[in-house]
């Protein structure tokens, strides 16, 4: 009971990302430009894949669909509470919010780590097994790829979430962050949380540098294949086919590994927030136009649905003589 009412009837204060009550205009604009860009782009995406599967039917563009997907849960789950937030100035969030937004938030992140790790695997087999690659991505395999990422992922959230549910938090409800995150709330926990620490610890380590090590050892054999095409153009075009890939691995890991792999005390508010916002904003909404300015596919599909909607909107209204 006691521990009941530490943590089931308070609510947490997310301090945000303003220094200053007159950067919260400014930043409510900027999120609110960022977040709509978000949407449009990944949701043109899924559009453009899923209905034009003549030209982008590869394994590629169906994962491509997923991460869009995840995308635009990803930063639902966090820009409007946000956004909300900085427009009227209550930074209040129920304990129980605060837990679903930690939960939700932990598992799009992680269901991205593994997508990353699929879309390297189907770059790694499509460039060095290219006989074999009907068959190791053949579509029942890469939708069971693309069904275990995302169950292994909201185990692994639900795990630490029930971990969290257990603490108490018993000192000061200000949480130097415009999200529930996991490391400020574990920070702030007043009870033994030494199991949730271990586990995050291995279990965290074991999927996010383990995808990413697997990634890396991909793009090694990749390059180690491509330096031994003779044809320079054909060098151009397998590096062009892994080149949006490899950015965006490089955005989402470079800051996400920098944040959260790393010991607690040396932990600091002010400094991962604004890291924060580069995995959970802005990558997001950089995804949808690194995969479509540098891919012909997509911008070709792209053209396609522009010149259909085009004919749609000046074909004439068939009228009875």
């Amino acid at each position: 009971m006691e521990r009941e009412n530490h943590t089931s009837h308070f609510d947490f204060i997310l301090l945000g990302l303003a220094s200053q009550p007159e950067q919260e205009h400014i930043l409510l604009a900027v999120f609110l430009i960022l977040y709509l860009l978000n949407l449009l782009g990944n949701l043109l995406i899924i559009l453009l894949i899923r209905s034009d599967a003549q030209l982008l039917h590869a394994p590629m563009y169906f994962f491509l669909s997923h991460l869009s997907l995840v995308d635009v849960c990803f930063t639902s789950t966090t820009i409007p509470k946000m956004l909300h937030n900085l427009r009227t100035g209550h930074k209040n969030i129920a304990y129980t919010s605060c837990l679903a937004q930690m939960y939700l938030f932990m598992a799009f992140a992680i269901t991205e780590n593994f997508l990353l790790g699929a879309m390297a695997l189907d770059r790694f087999v499509a460039i060095c097994q290219p006989l074999h690659y009907p068959v190791v991505m053949n579509p029942t395999r890469c939708r069971f790829m693309v069904l275990v990422a995302w169950l292994l992922a909201h185990l692994h959230s639900l795990m630490h979430t029930i971990l969290m549910s257990r603490l108490s938090f018993c000192g000061h409800r200000l949480i130097p962050h415009f999200l529930c995150d996991f490391q400020p709330l574990i920070v702030m926990a007043c009870s033994d949380k030494r199991l949730i620490e271990m586990l995050s610890f291995y279990a965290g380590g074991t999927i996010t540098i383990g995808n990413f090590f697997l990634i890396l050892v991909s793009y090694v054999r990749i390059v180690q294949a491509v330096l031994r095409v003779p044809s320079t153009q054909g060098r151009s075009k397998a590096f062009q086919t892994c080149a949006s890939h490899l950015i965006v691995v490089t955005l989402f890991y470079g800051s996400a590994i920098g944040v959260y792999f790393r010991p607690l005390s040396t932990y600091s508010g002010e400094k991962d927030k604004v890291t924060t916002v580069m995995y959970t904003v802005v990558t997001p909404m950089l995804n949808p136009f690194i995969y479509s300015l540098r891919n012909a596919d997509m911008k070709a599909a792209l053209r396609r649905a522009l010149e259909q909607l085009r004919n749609a909107l000046g074909k004439p209204h068939d009228t009875k003589p």
